[in-house]
């Protein structure tokens, strides 16, 4: 089966096209190399996915017939994706949300202002 079709039937993407765009972008890797959409894959590979940055390993157990189940996906594929792999995606959310929250634009005006204000203040020290 290809990589492609093998990605869009054990649900790591919605749709077939985007399993192929993953492919030629070189966001999916077998048994550490890049390949095409055309790939085939066998059991026992080992597939890399890079999605919404995080890098999904597998490990291919038999190739299904057809697009499966959710509850069945773990009949054909090991995840052996490290734990630390999406304490780093939770990092990066926190981090983004940190210096301004999604949706609130450029600083008006008045918030720049106020942040000059704020670096302007710099703590006197007795200098004596």
């Amino acid at each position: 089966m290809r990589i492609d079709k093998y990605l869009w039937c054990i649900r790591y993407f919605k749709t077939r096209n985007l399993a192929t765009t993953s492919c030629k972008k070189g966001h999916v890797k077998v048994n550490g190399a890049a390949v095409k959409p055309s790939r085939e894959v066998y059991p026992t590979d080992k597939i890399e996915v890079r999605k919404n940055q995080i890098n999904y390993q597998l490990t291919v157990n038999d190739i299904p017939d057809s697009r499966v189940g959710a509850k069945l996906v773990d009949i054909y594929r090991v995840d052996t994706t490290p734990k630390s792999a999406f304490e780093a995606q939770e990092l990066l959310k926190h981090a983004k949300a940190y210096y301004r929250k999604k949706g609130v634009g450029r600083p008006t005006k008045k918030d720049r202002r106020d942040i000059d204000d704020f670096y302007d203040e710099t703590p006197e020290t007795d200098s004596k």
